[in-house]
C-alpha cells in the first residue's frame, strides 16, 4: 500500500475545532492526493508511449483532464485558465481542459446531503420545494445544484467541496516551493508579490459570505445595464460555504462561436461593458477569465455573470495608472509610461526596464490604440498571439532585469488576457479604440475614489 492509500485510510475529518495535527494531516492528504491523481496521468502517458498508440495524445489529454478533475482546488483552476487561451495548448489538450471548464466531475448525492445538512440543519430539504440531486455544474472549489423555493423562485445552490481550505493551503505551499525553485533558475522576473496576491485571492474565494457581497456590488454597479444580469443572493439559505442565489438561464459563451458576425460582436461588446464599466466607475474588476463564468440567453440579448469569487478592488490611483499608461502610449510619451508603471507599484525601474515593459504594454493596448474595427489579434497568425512579444520582453529582462511584479498588476494582466481570449474565441470585430475612449472620456481619480467608497459601503465591503 502506497503513502497516499495509508493516509487516506487513516484520515478521519474532525467535526470540531481543528488541531495542528489535524491540519497537518489534511495537508499531507492533499499532497498525496495530487501525487496519486497526477501519477495516474503520467502512468497513462508512459504506457501509451511504450505501446505506440495512435491515439496517444488524445488519451493522455483525457487522463490529464480526469486527474485534474479529481484533484479539484487551485490546480484545477490553473488548468481551466490555460484552456481559455486560444492556441496556447495542443488541440487535444485544449479540448479536454475546455470540457473540464464546463463539466468537471461532481460529488454524489450522499455527499450533497451531508454537506447541506451541515450548512442548513437536519431539515434543510423542507426549505425547498424541489432540489435536484444531480449537479447542474461542477467547478474547482464547489458544485451547483438547481432548486426551487416554495414561492416558485428558481435558485442555484453553490456548495463548497469539503476540506477546500486545507486543499488551498497545501497547493499554496507547493506553489511557494515552486517559486523558490523558479527564482533559482529564472532571474528575469521576481514573482514573490504576485504569488502573495494569488494566495490572498484564493483564500477569499473560499469565503462565500464575501462572494455574496461581491455579487451585490456587481448587481448595483451594472443596474443601469439592462443587457447584463447578475444573480441575487438568498441570505437566509446561504452560509460561509453555501451560496444560494437566483438561477439565471443561458447557454455557454462558446456555443456562440459560429453565430453570425453581428451577434458575436454584440456579445463581445457586452463582455467589454461588463468588465470595464465597474473598473472605470469604481476600480473593481472580475479577475477570473474562466469562460464558464458567463452565459447568454438563446438570442444573445442578455449576458449573465455567474461567479463572483475572484473580484479585485483597486485603489483609485492604480486606475489612474491604467489610464495614464494608455494616454502615454498614444502620445509616445516615454516619461509618462515610466510614471504609470511607478503608480502601479513597479520599483527601481531603469529606462531599459521600462522600455521592456512597454513592449508588452503596446501589445496589450494595441486594439485600444487602433481607431478601426478589428479583431483583438488582427494580422497575427493562430498560435502566435503574444509569443514574439513575450520572447522579446524575456530577452530584454535577461539583459537589464530582474523586475519584481507588483501585486496589483497580477489580476489586471490576467483579466485583460482572459477578456482578450474571449474576444478571440468569438472572432469579434469591434472598434476597441472608440469603446475605450468613451469609457475614459470623463475620468477623474477623486470622483472614482468617492464612488468606490460609497459602492463598497453599500454592500458592507467598506
Amino acid at each position: 500500500m502506497g503513502l497516499a492509500s495509508i493516509l487516506t485510510a487513516l484520515y478521519i475529518p474532525n467535526m470540531g475545532e481543528d488541531s495542528e495535527r489535524n491540519r497537518m494531516s489534511r495537508r499531507l492528504t492533499r499532497v498525496a492526493q495530487v501525487g496519486v491523481n497526477m501519477g495516474a496521468a503520467a502512468a497513462s502517458f508512459g504506457a501509451l508511449k511504450l505501446f505506440g498508440s495512435q491515439e496517444g495524445e488524445r488519451a493522455t489529454a483525457i487522463a490529464l483532464r480526469q486527474a485534474l478533475g479529481k484533484t479539484r482546488g487551485p490546480l484545477m483552476k490553473v488548468a481551466q485558465i490555460l484552456a481559455t487561451i486560444p492556441d496556447f495548448l495542443p488541440p487535444d489538450y485544449a479540448q479536454e481542459l475546455a470540457a473540464l471548464q464546463a463539466n468537471a466531475p461532481s460529488m454524489g448525492w450522499s455527499f450533497v446531503k451531508r454537506r447541506m445538512r451541515g450548512e442548513l440543519g437536519a431539515n434543510w430539504e423542507s426549505q425547498f420545494a424541489q432540489f435536484e440531486t444531480e449537479a447542474a455544474h461542477a467547478a474547482s472549489l464547489g458544485q451547483v445544484h438547481r432548486a426551487t423555493l416554495h414561492d416558485g423562485t428558481q435558485v442555484a445552490c453553490k456548495l463548497q467541496y469539503p476540506e477546500m481550505s486545507s486543499a488551498v493551503e497545501s497547493d499554496i505551499g507547493q506553489l511557494k516551493s515552486l517559486l523558490g525553485l523558479f527564482k533559482t533558475f529564472e532571474r528575469t522576473i521576481d514573482p514573490t508579490e504576485a504569488v502573495n496576491e494569488v494566495t490572498d485571492r484564493l483564500r477569499e474565494e473560499l469565503d462565500y459570505g464575501r462572494e455574496r457581497q461581491h455579487m451585490r456590488l456587481y448587481g448595483n454597479l451594472l443596474a443601469n445595464q439592462p443587457d447584463i444580469e447578475c444573480p441575487r443572493p438568498i441570505d437566509a439559505l446561504s452560509t460561509g460555504r453555501l451560496l444560494t442565489m437566483t438561477w439565471l438561464s443561458g447557454a455557454p459563451l462558446l456555443s456562440f462561436k459560429s453565430a453570425p458576425q453581428q451577434e458575436r460582436d454584440r456579445i463581445a461588446t457586452l463582455l467589454f461593458n461588463a468588465w470595464w464599466i465597474p473598473m472605470m466607475q469604481t476600480g473593481v474588476i472580475h479577475g477570473d477569465p474562466h469562460l464558464g463564468n458567463y452565459s447568454l440567453t438563446p438570442d444573445a440579448a442578455r449576458l449573465n455573470l455567474l461567479d463572483f469569487g475572484c473580484i479585485r478592488i483597486f485603489p483609485a490611483q492604480f486606475v489612474s495608472g491604467v489610464v495614464q499608461l494608455y494616454r502615454s502610449l498614444e502620445r509616445e510619451d516615454f516619461a509618462g509610461t515610466l510614471e504609470a508603471y511607478e503608480i502601479w507599484g513597479f520599483k527601481g525601474l531603469t529606462r531599459p526596464l521600462a522600455e521592456a515593459l512597454n513592449v508588452w504594454a503596446r501589445f496589450i493596448y494595441a486594439p485600444l490604440l487602433d481607431n478601426r474595427s478589428r479583431t483583438v489579434a488582427d494580422g497575427i497568425a493562430p498560435g502566435e498571439y503574444g509569443r514574439s512579444q513575450a520572447f522579446e520582453v524575456r530577452n530584454l529582462l535577461k539583459q537589464y532585469g530582474p523586475v519584481k511584479l507588483p501585486r496589483e498588476f497580477v489580476f489586471m494582466d490576467r483579466a485583460a488576457i482572459g477578456l482578450g481570449a474571449a474576444f478571440l474565441h468569438l472572432g469579434a470585430k469591434l472598434n476597441f479604440y472608440q469603446l475605450f475612449q468613451n469609457s475614459i472620456a470623463d475620468y477623474d481619480e477623486a470622483a472614482l475614489a468617492k464612488r468606490q467608497k460609497k459602492a463598497l459601503g453599500a454592500v458592507g465591503l467598506g
